[in-house]
């Protein structure tokens, strides 16, 4: 019996080895090891130092800081801060991924991708028509076949592209209508293949800028791009009538005339926006300025026009563009 007995107590000894040292780690300063403590006896230590047989040019600073926030030195006159941009088109509107603009006789393609996205679905179209590839340049964006010529370039707002078809300087349309089809059954999410296309992609960047008592818009696009693409969005965005609305264009002197209510006047009560609406009508006018674009809001109504309000509407106007 007394076998048996040292035999079942044999059994139960690794068991309470094990017990015991689990219970040894959670015995400090409690029934658990309180990691808190550590912090607090925590020291610290010496800071790291490279030895001065290393290569200085592997090692650099990782997050450089600007000298001049060193220095402490003022700016000897006001920089231009460019206005935020914003999270979607004026009113909402979301781009479709391929849409039409047109000035003249002149149409292209915007494309809602990157260049570099946009390129391999070019070369994708012309092997899907089995057209003879005469010239083909990444960089540059451009595809020669005898039918047409597809060109590509960065779009005006950013992440966009244009796209054209063209045949002796002209629009070829046949072309430009198989593509935009083509473009349209792809995804939006479709994934680029070509890095060196993503070089088409530069930096474009809009300067809202004060000049005197005026506030313009500098756009480094030629003026019929500015045109075609405000002619777009406006014609969306400018339809509430009392609030913001598209009253005509003029595409030959590039201009549209609007109504627009300010934020100010937004904010009144109800009763004085009743018996004294104050929509004002304003002249948006472009003017070259050589490969750039300048945008002004003018005054075309007998009611004010502060400086505020024409700085509010070309923001809006001018993030269509971004």
């Amino acid at each position: 019996m007394s076998s048996v007995l040292e035999q079942r107590a044999l059994k139960w000894i690794p068991l309470a080895l094990a017990a015991a040292v689990t219970l040894a780690g959670c015995a400090r300063d409690g029934y658990y090891h309180d990691r808190n403590l550590d912090y607090t006896e925590a020291a610290p230590a010496p800071p790291l130092v490279l030895p001065e047989t290393r290569n200085t040019q592997r090692y650099q600073d990782a997050m450089p800081v600007p000298q001049i926030a060193l220095q402490g030195s003022q700016l000897d006159e006001p920089a231009e801060i460019e206005p935020p941009q914003p999270l979607a088109i004026g009113g909402g509107l979301e781009p479709e991924y391929v849409e039409r603009r047109q000035v003249g006789d002149q149409s292209w393609l915007v494309v809602a991708a990157d260049p570099g996205t946009v390129w391999p679905q070019l070369e994708a179209f012309v092997r899907s028509r089995q057209l003879p590839v005469q010239e083909s340049s990444a960089t540059q964006g451009v595809i020669v076949t005898p039918q047409a010529t597809l060109s590509l370039q960065s779009a005006l707002r950013a992440g966009s592209s244009e796209v054209r078809c063209d045949q002796s300087g002209q629009s070829a349309e046949s072309c430009l209508t198989a593509l935009e089809q083509y473009l349209g059954a792809r995804s939006a999410t479709a994934s680029s293949s070509s890095w060196t296309a993503q070089r088409l992609a530069s930096e474009q960047t809009l300067q809202l800028r004060q000049q005197g008592d005026e506030w313009e818009v500098l756009i480094p696009q030629p003026i019929d791009r500015v045109w075609a693409e405000l002619n777009h969005y406006l014609s969306l965005d400018f339809t509430q009538e009392g609030q913001r609305n598209l009253l005509a264009t003029s595409a030959d002197d590039y201009e549209f005339l609007v109504e627009y209510m300010t934020e100010t006047e937004r904010g009144r009560n109800p009763l004085q926006i009743v018996f004294g609406p104050d929509v004002k009508q304003i002249r948006l006018a472009l003017e070259p300025n050589g490969d750039q674009t300048v945008l002004r809001a003018i005054n075309a109504s007998e009611r004010s026009f502060s400086a505020d309000d024409q700085r509010e509407l070309l923001e809006r106007v001018s993030g269509y563009l971004r």
